[in-house]
């Protein structure tokens, strides 16, 4: 364990009363047997409730088949894996010699296996309520991206529905260059996140066209940051 614990309250929005819950959750079996593993088995239990009521709720015309499928995508081990790194889970591990000499600390099944833990372990902690909060809290931008993904919206559309579902602010959009004559003009336009560094450029023969365009390749960037 190369972090205190405690630095991970920010990232969950949520700071444990009984401490020894969260120092369960991070032990591999590797380093103790009083470890994770039947935190772990809760927490999956847990996890795929609180999934499955949130696609519930969001696509209320989706049959089993595109619910289960949904579901599946959001919590399999890669996706819990990258919501793990963004947490920076690896860096609180309690991890055995063996497991740490083989980089334990950056396996995808033991980071997916801990984020579980760690939801039971919130779970225990202080209710369902608030673990269904720290989940979903976790889960805003996978979450949202399927939201946008089960639409056949436009790009700006989609793109503000995203950045709502996250609470961000609305993207603006600038006109960089006119080219060409009345009748075939070329418009460069960037779209701007406010509350960030993320900059897009389209281009297209109308402003709305450009202004689509760089809407669709933000997108990309949010499906690129989140699967990474």
């Amino acid at each position: 364990m190369r972090e205190d614990p405690e630095q991970l309250a920010p990232g969950l929005g949520y700071e444990f009363r009984e401490h020894g819950l969260l120092m369960r959750a991070l032990t591999h079996r590797s380093a103790s047997g009083e470890n994770n593993e039947r935190l772990e088995f809760l927490g999956d239990a847990l996890l795929g409730f609180v999934i499955a009521e949130a696609l519930w709720e969001r696509f209320p015309d989706a049959d089993e088949g595109r619910l289960s499928r949904l579901r599946a995508s959001l919590v399999k081990r890669e996706s819990l894996a990258a919501l793990a790194r963004g947490l920076d889970l690896g860096a609180y591990l309690r991890l055995g010699a063996g497991e740490l000499r083989s980089g334990g600390h950056a396996r995808e099944s033991i980071l997916a296996d801990t984020l579980e833990a760690i939801f039971a372990a919130v779970y225990l902690d202080a209710g369902f309520a608030t673990a269904r909060e720290v989940i979903l809290s976790v889960f805003a931008t996978p979450l949202a991206r399927v939201q946008v993904a089960g639409t056949s919206k436009d790009p700006k559309s989609r793109l503000q529905e995203l950045l709502q579902a996250l609470k961000r602010p609305l993207p603006e959009y600038q006109v960089l260059q006119i080219t060409g004559s009345d009748h075939i003009q070329c418009f460069k336009v960037r779209c701007t996140l406010a509350d960030g560094a993320e900059k897009t450029q389209g281009e297209g023969t109308s402003r709305r066209r450009a202004e689509q365009q760089a809407a669709e390749r933000m997108l990309d960037l949010f499906a690129t940051g989140a699967d990474g």
